[in-house]
């Protein structure tokens, strides 16, 4: 078992890890924008501002910005033409936006909560959440140019989407079952075959990506931990963080080092406002691939 390096500290809440262009860029919800940092944890830039929470990050095949805006359900383009509504998925959301993946075609696969967690969670608890049982949402299949090709129901909390290096397989947490689903994408982006990846004991597969031997390295949610999982569910490595672990990316020169989003909490009523999150790293020995 290996341990994380704090590389950067002072984040509101670090989610959507991406490597692109050289650089760790990642979506900060309580500082409200898009940043990027160089391999090292330093060089923080502002990328882009937004007031309604960024989320889950991709780029097209023209090299534009996809990001998902939460609090209004909106999915956004950033390019030549500035910052554009690709498309408005309120009626598909059972509460905020979160992680989304764009595919090399430009295709693009986002979720959302499907309820209110954090209030759930302060005026139930985990017992009383699960008692009362958890809602599901959709995860919704987005057209290049933001039409909605398909609406997957049934998904419970849907999160830290990937897809293989060919593209024909894609595969998303549900955070609250536990598990990892996996889809076959067809050529106009479309999923089927629905199936499970892996399922995995009290874990809370958070933000995740792929590596070049087909595991997955996933944040549980409920720990300072990241997990290296095999279809299956056979856990193949663990890397120990010094906070709870939300979202992971493969990142650095030769893709060989696992950056992880911490904070001590996901909850909005104990981080808004506050400075608590970490940029944390750990080297590993199989490189990423896939996307994002």
């Amino acid at each position: 078992m290996r341990t994380t390096t704090i590389l950067r500290e002072g984040l509101g809440f670090g989610e959507g890890p991406r490597w692109h262009a050289g650089r760790l860029w990642f979506s900060d919800f309580y500082r409200r924008a898009v940043y990027s940092i160089d391999a090292a944890g330093a060089d923080e830039r502002l990328e882009l501002e937004v007031a309604t929470q960024p989320s889950g990050l991709g780029w097209t095949p023209e090299g534009d910005l996809v990001y998902a805006s939460m609090t209004d359900h909106t999915v956004h383009r950033v390019g030549a033409d500035g910052d554009t509504v690709l498309a408005d998925l309120s009626e598909h959301c059972g509460f905020w936006l979160n992680d989304l993946c764009v595919g090399a075609d430009g295709t693009i696969y986002v979720g959302d909560f499907g309820f209110d967690l954090d209030a759930d969670l302060r005026d139930l608890g985990p017992a009383g959440l699960y008692e009362r049982g958890i809602p599901t949402t959709s995860l919704v299949v987005l057209a290049p140019g933001g039409e909605v090709r398909q609406v997957i129901e049934g998904m419970t909390f849907p999160n830290g989407t990937v897809l293989t290096p060919d593209g024909a397989t894609l595969v998303v947490g549900e955070t609250l079952a536990f598990r990892l689903s996996a889809f076959d994408v067809a050529a106009d982006g479309t999923l089927s075959n629905r199936r499970v990846f892996a399922a995995l004991d009290l874990v809370a597969t958070d933000g995740m990506c792929l590596d070049a031997e087909g595991a997955i390295w996933l944040a549980d949610a409920l720990r300072p931990r990241c997990l290296r999982v095999a279809e299956g569910g056979a856990v193949l490595d663990e890397v120990t963080c010094t906070q709870n672990a939300y979202a992971c990316m493969l990142g650095g020169e030769d893709r060989t080092t696992l950056y992880v989003m911490t904070a001590p909490t996901s909850s909005r009523f104990e981080l808004d406002g506050r400075r608590l999150g970490r940029v944390e790293a750990c080297a590993v020995a199989v490189p990423g691939a896939g996307r994002p």
